[in-house]
């Protein structure tokens, strides 16, 4: 707990089970009052490892795909009072350390969202990010920029941390299942005026951290210049989109 603040960390899960543990393991878990894992139908043990870590596992026995996986964590995270919610990748790609101070931005009021940045500073290419995602990341967040008025470093991280407050007034159920969703979760926040910050996050890229390939790339940077046109041509009027709809379906907590 921060500031009296509940802060959940949610872990959606897709065969993590190589490097759940070692992500588990460097959390601060004197900040952190409880842990949901979403596992996506994994075909490999990442069940077994989260039942030995203890890890409160919701599982999903069809595939949803990465943005109906964290549907799904960011309901039971607010079906569990959380006042913060903290999305790690448990592939081990981004540092748990950092879980304190994106939570704590957001747990003192300062900022709706905060997002660990691999951009800022040098650590993407440091850390082994492909040489035509880092310039796919650049074009992209530089097009979104332009596209809805903001300066932030980059759109893609998925290592980022939510007030409730966002949680549960975006229209998140209109959001799609797929990879594109981390990116309109975003858009959707500057739409409807949350406040985000960002920290310098190092990152890792090996063998076992989860990576889309090439083709998927251009699905999602595809999706991503569509998520930013529509946000333009809605905020200019010329048309009407259900994830900028605040009346658009919503995450509904039983």
């Amino acid at each position: 707990m921060i500031h009296n603040k509940k802060v959940v960390v949610v872990l959606p899960a897709y065969n993590a089970a190589k490097t759940l543990e070692a992500t588990y393991n460097e959390i601060p878990h004197d900040i952190v009052d409880e842990i949901v894992l979403v596992d996506d139908a994994s075909s490999d043990n990442t069940l077994e490892i989260a039942k030995k870590l203890k890890i409160d596992t919701y599982v999903h026995l069809n595939n949803k795909g990465y943005g109906g996986n964290q549907k799904t964590c960011y309901k039971e995270a607010l079906k569990k009072g959380a006042d913060v919610v903290v999305m790690l990748h448990p592939d081990y790609q981004y540092t748990p350390k950092l879980l304190t101070a994106l939570a704590s931005m957001v747990a003192v009021g300062e900022f709706d969202i905060v997002l660990a940045s691999r951009i800022i500073g040098k650590g993407a290419l440091k850390g082994g990010m492909p040489i035509y995602k880092y310039l796919s990341n650049r074009f992209l967040t530089l097009a979104e920029n332009i596209l809805i008025n903001q300066k932030l470093s980059e759109y893609h991280t998925g290592y980022r941390a939510f007030s409730r407050e966002v949680l549960e007034k975006l229209p998140i159920e209109e959001n799609a299942d797929d990879f594109v969703f981390d990116n309109e979760i975003l858009v959707q926040a500057v739409y409807f005026g949350f406040r985000i910050g960002e920290i310098s996050c190092p990152t890792k890229y090996f063998e076992e951290a989860s990576s889309i390939n090439f083709k998927r790339s251009v699905v999602y940077g595809i999706g991503v210049l569509t998520t930013a046109l529509k946000y333009f041509f809605q905020k200019i009027g010329l048309a009407k989109f259900a994830i900028f709809d605040e009346k658009g379906r919503h995450l509904v907590i039983e």
